[in-house]
């Protein structure tokens, strides 16, 4: 029976795991079976009542029942209404709490990944997973199990009745369930193939319209509309092939339980009809108990192979999200704590490579920094800047070497601890829709007071504009910062990572694609950030670099000259080559 209902034998293990998510709302579960099963019974009941009503009145004229028989019927279906309102009440409320606890943990779940599962799969289809896919598991698991428990108790309870009224009769007309069975098993596997792929397909166009949308100026000034258009035509004209597929299934699934039940009701008649004037076995009464009982079976039938469509998307998208609920989280097995670290950072032949990239990112680099000096990283784009400092908070593991702080590797320390010793300020500035003070104040660090976030704010040179905000510190600044300029979103950056008051800087392309007087700003700010700290600068810049206490320039993942600043420049290689681009001086 499970495997008919779900559709595939692999089917079947996804669903009880979804079921296993709505077991700890048993009390409300067990209500709506009660429920149900008072609907399936009340069917059942009132099919079997058409025997009295019938002989009793139309056939021996019997006045006794002129008053019971309607107020049986009354307080039946009264009976009824409750068990449906108990039923619809503790499905719904079970189902929404499942999506809610889905979301819970698939949100918890996605802050805890490694940084390569952002890689490798697009935000905007994780969001699709957490918004659509999830309520198609919200349909699953109580708006498809209520139809399946309650139909299937239905279509046993009027079997039952048909039985009570005349074996040879039900019997007859039983030989059609098994055709049934076989065509809700037959659309089940195709319902869930389908559904498959229009899940796969809506999350791929959200991806494409998020990406076209964020990058519409750039799409208008290269005239790449009709492009973009096209793209976004060809994936929604592929969606709406598989939704009419599926729609195309349901309805020739359904036609055919229809014409089964045409051929029921047709054999029915004929042994009933048979057995009536040929035997003189059967009354009027029961006869027509069976037909409607009959009858009263096929919209349930109906109903269990419709509820399919259903059924199945909610099993392809909880499929999607125990893939993403089984991912291994980011490696957090260190046993040492650290409060605060001196700042020395050591690679030792530190190698990083991508998966599925043949070439690594990093190769063989070894250095050291000491606390409260200034390492400057520079580079061509790809070589590999980006990759060695992420390496310090771990948002990427090394694949060779070891990264060490305090001479201790980063492996033995707790994540928590690790990167509560690191500042990063990037030229991608992520801010929250709500107020300056709390993006300041933002994380591990909502317990600070006003005063300290106001002082923050001012190291920051931030609080010049922040006071001409309409409500100030209370202002809220848009998604993302949306309401404030590049220049200021730089500075709130920068006041959060004043406010941290780490051990350790990673200042990433900090002052890049600023205007002059914004950049000077931040470059007087980070003048006061960085003492006393262990400070990484990326720079594209040069002129930024010139008063660092080493500079490392790298090459394809190699790290290939070391020094100050002037030294480099005498030794004429790579970084001198970058000056002179940078600053047009002849060789």
């Amino acid at each position: 029976m499970s495997h008919a209902i779900v559709g595939t034998a692999s089917a079947w293990p996804i669903y009880r795991r979804l079921l296993g998510h709505a077991s700890r709302y048993w009390p409300l579960l067990a209500l709506a079976l009660l429920g149900m099963a008072i609907e399936a019974a009340a069917a059942g009941a009132f099919t079997l009542m058409m025997k009295p009503i019938v002989d009793e009145t139309f056939v021996e004229h019997n006045p006794e029942v002129l008053l019971t028989l309607p107020l049986a019927i009354v307080g039946l279906f009264l009976l009824r209404g409750i068990a449906t309102f108990v039923t619809d009440y503790g499905m719904a409320r079970t189902g929404r709490s499942v999506v809610r606890d889905l979301r819970q943990q698939l949100f918890h779940k996605y802050l805890r990944l490694p940084s390569a599962s952002f890689d490798a799969t697009p935000v905007p289809a994780m969001v699709s997973r957490l918004n659509y896919d999830t309520e198609q598991v919200a349909q699953a698991s109580s708006d498809a199990l209520k139809v399946i428990v309650t139909d299937v108790l239905t279509v046993v309870a009027l079997a039952s009745v048909m039985l009570f009224q005349s074996l040879r009769v039900t019997f007859a007309v039983i030989i059609l369930v098994p055709l049934i069975a076989l065509i809700t098993n037959y659309v089940g596997r195709r319902y869930r193939r389908i559904n498959r792929g229009i899940q796969d397909g809506v999350a791929t166009m959200a991806a494409t319209a998020e990406q076209a949308l964020a990058a519409q100026q750039e799409v208008k000034i290269y005239g790449a509309q009709a492009q973009e258009s096209q793209r976004y035509d060809a994936l929604a004209g592929r969606n709406l092939r598989l939704h009419v597929k599926v729609e195309a299934t349901r309805a020739m699934a359904s036609s055919t339980v229809q014409l089964l039940g045409a051929v029921a009701l047709a054999v029915l008649l004929y042994v009933a009809g048979t057995e009536a004037i040929v035997h003189q076995r059967m009354s009027a009464g029961q006869f027509v108990s069976l037909m409607a009982a009959m009858m009263a079976m096929i919209p349930s039938l109906k109903r269990i192979a419709n509820v399919q469509s259903t059924l199945q998307k909610g099993i392809a998208a909880a499929d999607r999200l125990f893939v993403t609920l089984d991912q291994p989280v980011e490696h957090d097995h260190g046993g040492r704590t650290l409060e605060r670290a001196r700042g020395r950072v050591e690679f030792d032949a530190v190698g990083v490579t991508y998966p599925n990239q043949p070439t690594p990112a990093v190769s063989e680099l070894s250095l050291t920094a000491e606390p409260g000096t200034v390492t400057a990283i520079v580079g061509r784009s790809g070589s590999g800047k980006s990759t060695l400092v992420r390496l310090l908070p771990r948002f990427y593991e090394a694949t060779a070497g070891e990264v060490r702080i305090d001479g201790i590797p980063l492996r033995e320390l707790r994540l928590a601890d690790l990167r509560r010793q690191i500042a990063l300020v990037s030229q991608k500035v992520m801010l929250f829709d709500d107020s300056v003070a709390a993006n300041i104040a933002y994380g591990a660090l909502e317990g600070a007071t006003i005063e300290q976030i106001r002082e923050a704010a001012t190291a920051a040179h931030a609080l010049e504009f922040i006071e001409r905000l309409p409500q100030g510190f209370d202002t809220r600044i848009g998604e993302n910062g949306a309401l404030l300029s590049g220049g200021q979103r730089q500075r709130l950056a920068i006041a959060r990572a004043f406010l941290k008051d780490a051990p350790i800087l990673i200042l990433d392309e900090a002052t890049a694609a600023l205007d002059t007087e914004s950049e000077r700003l931040i470059q007087d700010a980070l003048v006061k950030l960085i003492p006393d700290r262990t400070t990484f600068v990326i720079a594209h810049r040069l002129s930024t670099v010139e008063h660092a206490d080493q500079v490392l320039v790298m090459d394809a993942g190699r790290l290939v000259e070391h020094g100050r600043h002037d030294e480099l420049l005498a030794l004429d290689g790579l970084y001198a080559r970058l000056h002179r681009m940078q600053f047009r001086e002849p060789a």
